[in-house]
């Protein structure tokens, strides 16, 4: 990934998208904003307890990093599943500026809309930013533990598959800053649970040896279903970024243990 510094806001962009100049993506950092501890300082989510006014300069910052108008900021009520819903030009801007208009129910989304920004919010889950160059489509996925599990990696290749006619072939992915396998640990509920869906827990699952705790690498499982779903490994970059690691540059849920702000990860087709 590559640390850069737009109209003055921090952010981060991934190489392999960084090539195509017909689109633009960002994952945000946790700094530049208004917003006061616990969620300073730019903290993008409506749903978390922060001011509301605070938000929203500071999406409105981000838009002016980003040099696109507030209203193309397209967002949706992340609810852990694996919905991916694809966003027509009826449905630019919602959740903008308010929770209530965000898309409902909805951890996927994809566009062939130029101006769109499809925009997630994180604070450990993994975001899976993905664009096909022959048909001009973007999309972008939250994938937590429950919406790993329900293979919402996969399943929004195929809806890029089946409403856009893309090959997997031609398509570029990049998984960004989330929490990583060496700070997530999980229960034995969870453990028995990437067996059932994987077929095993070996390179999801990792022990320490000392203490017996298991972590269960997102990062590896949802490059694991890219790959499966046809995405060319070579195509796909990964950030390996923990943010419980780094909670200084990014929003960490089990770092701030629950209480916290969110960052984004975005991509849109330039008008």
């Amino acid at each position: 990934m590559i640390q850069e510094l737009k109209n003055g806001l921090s952010q981060w962009s991934f190489e392999n998208l960084s090539r195509y100049e017909e689109i633009g993506h960002f994952v945000s950092s946790r700094k530049g904003g208004y917003s006061s501890p616990p969620y300073a300082s730019l903290n993008l989510s409506f749903n978390v307890g922060d001011d509301p006014q605070k938000v929203l300069k500071n999406r409105q910052r981000l838009a002016e990093a980003l040099e696109i108008p507030l209203s193309h900021l397209t967002t949706a009520k992340q609810i852990h599943d694996s919905h991916v819903r694809i966003v027509s030009e009826s449905l630019q801007g919602s959740g903008a500026i308010d929770y209530k208009g965000a898309i409902d129910a909805t951890d996927a989304m994809v566009t062939c809309v130029p101006g769109i920004c499809l925009m997630i919010f994180l604070a450990d889950c993994v975001p899976i930013l993905l664009y096909d160059p022959v048909k001009g489509v973007v999309g972008v996925a939250h994938a937590g533990w429950r919406g790993t599990l329900q293979s919402i990696a996969k399943k929004i290749v195929h809806v890029f598959q089946k409403d856009f006619d893309s090959s997997p072939q031609d398509m570029v992915a990049a998984i960004g800053p989330s929490i990583g396998p060496c700070c997530y640990e999980v229960g034995l509920e969870i453990v028995s649970q990437v067996e059932r869906v994987f077929g095993t827990g070996k390179d999801y699952v990792r022990t320490d040896t000392s203490s017996g705790k298991k972590c269960f690498d997102l990062w590896t499982a949802n490059l694991r279903q890219l790959i499966r779903a046809g995405i060319p490994e070579k195509n796909i970059e990964k950030a390996h970024i923990c943010t419980c690691d780094h909670p200084n540059l990014f929003f960490s849920y089990r770092h701030e243990k629950a209480r916290t702000g969110r960052f984004g990860a975005g991509i849109f087709l330039r008008t």
